[in-house]
């Protein structure tokens, strides 16, 4: 291949450098997509629920550059670090684009060291995947996270981030969802008690994963036959790894003989019990279920791990509703902190991260479905004029408007026709029109129409931004 790739590029050389113009494809990168007037309205709403919600436990809010140094990011991902952008040598810095919003916290902890934060980060990162953009996978996305990091009792900030997720999502309306939960420790020593030997624990915590997308008969043969698990290990795993349940399997467990006699099995039962008591106090365990097959995607967490997923009603008869995928997930990772602090000092934290790319692409989904008209700008009123030469009236009004707060537009013609300017309405759903006329000049009165309803009023000039203000509060 390498001879015929060479034969070929000698014999372009010899047809000269430019034949024929090369032909420009107009498109945006593998994994990217434009987001237009539309979809950004769209978008703005999910972030503002997401952002209202966020603030409303009392966040801070920080930002971090879209690129780290290399061996920030290096070893921190598992599997996942050849997703890794790296960036061309920049004057001695190696640097990669940042895979995720997590590992920049840690280092901006460790490194201004801070002990004890509640904080939240919307950005974007990158990732080199294989896109499937249908499926609002990207190379190119938002991340919204929220993360408590500090020293404190148990289970109370852990039940805090599920208790968010819950109120996005039903803030969203995205339909109905499962938040699933499980525990690394429990894992690990469910695990351990099924003679998995500690070199495999990670590989098989992998094959685990993927019980939500195939049937455990696959999942078993995979660590049978390619993992080179023993038959007896795979069939005890498959004991523990298919129950799903609340409060009542949590209690079935730290009964159970082999379970209980491990100690990091039975320390994440025991804080799974007491997350799940507090759960009950907000009032959201029935959107809860503790999974045992539910295993962590990324190598940094340690303690409770959790994931909500949409459910998708195929029809009324279906007796188990089908996911449609994850729009969330976090968990505990305590030693992430610990990994950039050069006398190891561990700052425990926990968070949680809105899938918003996925919830978006469901929005508009919806959005395109319900044919409902999404308007793209927020103007409240029209200036507009009946007659000619009036331009300058206009402009002075409008002005008065900005000066005011109001948001005004005006067509940018001297003399533009009354039913244009209604028109331009309709089209953009602006609810009102500001007429100037002489005869309204004279009588200091503007005339207020409403769109929708092409009622009219006089209103005094001076008291035009208050009823504007009433109109469009409502």
């Amino acid at each position: 291949i390498a001879k015929e790739v060479a034969k070929l590029l000698e014999m372009k050389a010899q047809l000269g450098e430019d034949e024929g113009k090369h032909k420009f494809v107009l498109k945006t990168p593998k994994g990217t997509r434009d987001y237009g007037p539309k979809q950004m309205a769209i978008r703005e709403r999910a972030f503002s629920a997401i952002i209202s919600c966020f603030k409303r436990h009392g966040a801070e809010v920080i930002d971090t550059p879209v690129f780290e140094l290399k061996e920030t990011l290096t070893g921190k991902y598992g599997e996942d670090s050849k997703l890794i952008y790296d960036l061309k040598d920049q004057g001695g810095e190696l640097l990669s684009l940042r895979y995720d919003l997590t590992v920049p916290f840690a280092r901006y902890l460790a490194m201004n060291k801070i002990t004890n934060i509640k904080r939240y980060h919307i950005a974007k990162v990158y990732r080199r995947d294989n896109p499937a953009m249908t499926r609002g996978r990207y190379r190119e996305f938002y991340q919204c996270d929220f993360d408590i990091a500090g020293q404190f009792d148990p289970m109370i900030p852990d039940a805090e981030c599920l208790k968010i997720v819950h109120e996005i999502l039903s803030d969203l309306q995205l339909g109905d969802f499962v938040i699933k939960v499980n525990d690394r420790r429990i894992l690990d020593g469910m695990f351990a008690v099924c003679g998995v030997p500690d070199s495999k624990f990670r590989t098989i915590c992998s094959s685990v994963d993927k019980l939500d997308k195939v049937p455990w008969e696959e999942v078993r043969s995979e660590m049978v036959g390619e993992k080179g698990l023993s038959p007896e290990a795979a069939d005890h795993i498959g004991e523990y790894v298919q129950l799903h349940g609340g409060l009542d399997l949590i209690e079935r467990l730290l009964q159970d003989p082999k379970l209980s006699q491990n100690k990091l099995a039975k320390e994440g039962l025991g804080d799974m019990k007491l997350l799940f008591e507090y759960l009950t106090l907000f009032g959201i365990t029935g959107k809860i279920s503790f999974h045992l097959s539910l295993a962590p995607r990324l190598d940094y967490y340690t303690g409770v791990i959790f994931e909500a997923v949409l459910l998708h009603q195929e029809n009324e008869h279906v007796e188990e509703p089908v996911s449609v995928g994850s729009v969330a997930g976090g968990g505990r990772y305590d030693g992430l902190v610990g990994m950039f602090d050069p006398k190891g000092r561990k700052v425990p934290c926990v968070g949680v991260s809105i899938g918003i790319e996925r919830i978006f692409s469901i929005l508009e989904q919806r959005l395109e479905a319900s044919e409902e008209k999404i308007r793209t700008t927020e103007t409240q009123v029209l200036v507009a004029s009946a007659q000619k030469k009036l331009l300058e009236e206009r402009l002075k009004l409008i002005s008065e408007l900005w000066d005011a707060g109001i948001k005004a537009e005006m067509l940018y013609k001297k003399n533009p026709k009354l039913l244009n300017q209604l028109q331009y309405c309709e089209d953009t759903g602006i609810p009102l029109v500001a007429i100037v006329g002489e005869q309204e000049l004279k009588d200091g009165v503007v005339k207020l129409r409403t769109v929708a309803t092409r009622e009219e009023v006089n209103v005094r000039r001076e008291s035009l931004v208050e009823e504007i203000r009433i109109r469009t509060s409502q």
